[in-house]
């Protein structure tokens, strides 16, 4: 039986990068999201060019059974995680004080709460066959300092990279490798989806990176198991800049950045 790597948020971006990548090189993939017809459309295109199996969990992960559930379609299927991308996200426009709890409480289970939960579930198996590969899909902006608008994410994506640090630690000589994904800007939807792709379409091209590189330098680096992957030059040189400016001149350039690319209403 090939190996299945499960895949949240597969339905578009990197995660769609992410599953093809993975078929690709033959494992076998369990695809999870919100849109079901995309993931069926993708599980076929897959299932065709690659002759691997798919198993298609159509699943909103902002409800708290939502894990549950994928663990169970799993085990009645008989199989087993040998790899997990915890990539589901989207980005919650607004500042904090004018968007709603009930919001703000979806996008920490989403983002937050999921991947840490999924990971509980299903590191224990992986543990005990020896072998697990494990990528949380973060983002530089839980690197570099927090800016206006779109309060949670970058405390979200922080999350995600010690997260993804002490597992690293935890799982070191088990055969189970742990990798924070940290991309910058990404040709993806996920700024169609928010209502910033008008602002961020400003952005230098040098910044951005298509979803496929993004994806194979994520594998590559989880197989040699780097705790911390960031992806591109453009991403590696705002880190850079981030470490060698003073504080009081990263707080006026992210305020005025954030201004140009992210909604306030």
């Amino acid at each position: 039986m090939r190996r299945l790597i499960l895949i949240t948020g597969a339905s578009a971006g990197i995660g769609t990068a992410f599953a093809r990548a993975y078929a690709a090189k033959g494992y076998d993939l369990a695809l999870t999201a919100r849109r079901g017809d995309r993931l069926n459309s993708l599980a076929r295109e897959l299932e065709a060019a690659h002759s691997i199996s798919t198993l298609v969990i159509e699943a909103d992960l902002a409800l708290p059974g939502a894990v549950d559930m994928i663990v169970d379609r799993l085990a009645a299927a008989g199989r087993h995680v040998d790899g997990l991308v915890n990539n589901a996200g989207y980005g919650l426009p607004g500042v904090y004080a004018r968007t709603t709890w009930a919001d703000q409480a979806a996008f920490v289970q989403v983002l937050a709460t999921a991947p840490a939960e999924l990971a509980h579930r299903l590191l224990p198996g992986m543990i005990a066959r020896g072998h697990g590969r494990i990528i949380n899909v973060a983002s530089i902006a839980g690197i570099l300092p927090g800016g206006p608008g779109h309060t949670l994410y970058a405390a979200v994506k922080a999350f995600l990279i010690r997260f993804s640090q002490s597992l690293w630690h935890e799982c070191a000589g088990t055969g189970v490798h742990v990798t924070a994904l940290c991309p910058g800007f990404t040709y993806s939807e996920f700024h169609d989806s928010n209502g910033t792709r008008a602002g961020v379409s400003k952005m230098p091209k040098w910044l951005w990176m298509a979803a496929g590189p993004v994806v194979e330098q994520a594998i590559a680096a989880v197989e040699r198991n780097r705790p911390i992957l960031v992806t591109g030059a453009g991403s590696k040189f705002l880190v850079f800049l981030d470490w060698l400016l003073p504080s009081a001149a990263k707080n006026h350039l992210l305020r005025k950045t954030a201004a140009n690319i992210r909604r306030m209403d």
